[in-house]
């Protein structure tokens, strides 16, 4: 069947509650602190797997205690691990504070991530069919080349334009499948020379000058999507929302599964917002991932 390769960050992360953000020069005294797996390359590979799909993760981490720490859900889950290089560099991390409520400042250190190389893919290699998936924490050059050459040797595309940076229009080419959140949307507007404001129409442009399938998260308002003559939108179903991390990176992870099953654009934007929406009831980025049984109980419901 059709394999799911993710090239991508890995990142630890190390979050703390605060009374209150830190000022330069001011300490904080926070009470304890709690690390996590984290990086959306590491994160979205989780999703697709407990979704149901083959997964390979190409990426990079330290030759350190945090690797492991980085690493073990994914191959707790069966996340093929064999492209993920032990470099020098530390593994990637963030560190994290969060106040009362709720609001946080978040510093990230690249770490190992930086030094990831679409040699990596090269060396793996990637087989007509499969889906690459992308995002933008790892160098942007690289995650180039990494496409340029999934689309040569006859795989299918997915960039998550996560964050947004460095965006332009030559990132997609036909049959490619974007997926912004609404600040990436606007972004990916104005680089597209299209009016920011409007997700509905920045997606329907993009479809049809690009020939790509543009995906837009929309939050609590569910997602839209729209590919070649269809559009698709799917409403969010109603959860107890405890911690919204991850949602975003459960929600690609979900809707490449799907795509890579070969489900159709609705289905399977209905699929990946169930699974986003699963994602915000338990704390954390990887913890609260869900799996197939639990996702498609929540879309049969909604």
């Amino acid at each position: 069947g059709r394999v799911i390769v993710v090239f991508g960050s890995v990142n630890v992360e190390f979050v703390t509650r605060v009374p209150a953000i830190p000022r330069p020069g001011e300490t904080i005294l926070g009470p304890s602190y709690a690390v996590a797996p984290g990086g959306k390359g590491a994160n979205q590979a989780l999703a697709a797997r407990l979704a149901g799909e083959d997964v390979a993760l190409v990426a990079a981490v330290g030759a350190d205690p945090f690797a492991e720490v980085a690493l073990a859900g994914l191959a707790r889950a069966g996340v093929d691990l064999s492209a993920v290089a032990r470099l020098e560099a530390p593994t990637g991390a963030a560190f994290i504070a969060v106040d009362a409520a709720g609001e946080n400042a978040i510093v990230v250190a690249a770490g190992a991530n930086a030094s990831l190389r679409a040699e990596a893919l090269l060396a793996r290699g990637i087989a007509p069919g499969d889906l690459l998936v992308l995002q933008r924490e790892v160098d942007v050059g690289e995650t180039r080349k990494a496409a340029a050459f999934a689309r040569s040797r006859g795989a299918s595309v997915l960039l998550n334009l996560a964050p947004a940076r460095d965006f332009v229009a030559a990132d997609l080419a036909r049959g490619d499948i974007l997926v912004v959140n609404e600040h990436e949307a606007d972004y990916a507007a104005r680089a597209l020379g299209l009016a920011p404001g409007d997700p509905e129409a920045s997606a329907r442009a993009l479809a049809r000058t690009h020939g790509a399938t543009c995906v837009v998260t929309l939050g609590a308002q569910g997602a839209l999507a729209a590919g070649g003559a269809a559009f698709e939108r799917a409403r969010a179903p109603k959860v107890e929302v405890v911690d919204t991390t991850g949602a975003g990176d459960c929600f690609v992870g979900a809707l490449a599964a799907e795509v890579a099953r070969g489900a159709p654009l609705g289905a399977a934007l209905r699929f990946a917002v169930a699974a986003g929406a699963l994602a915000c009831t338990a704390p954390g980025a990887q913890s609260g991932l869900p799996n197939r049984a639990a996702i498609e109980a929540l879309t049969a419901a909604g």
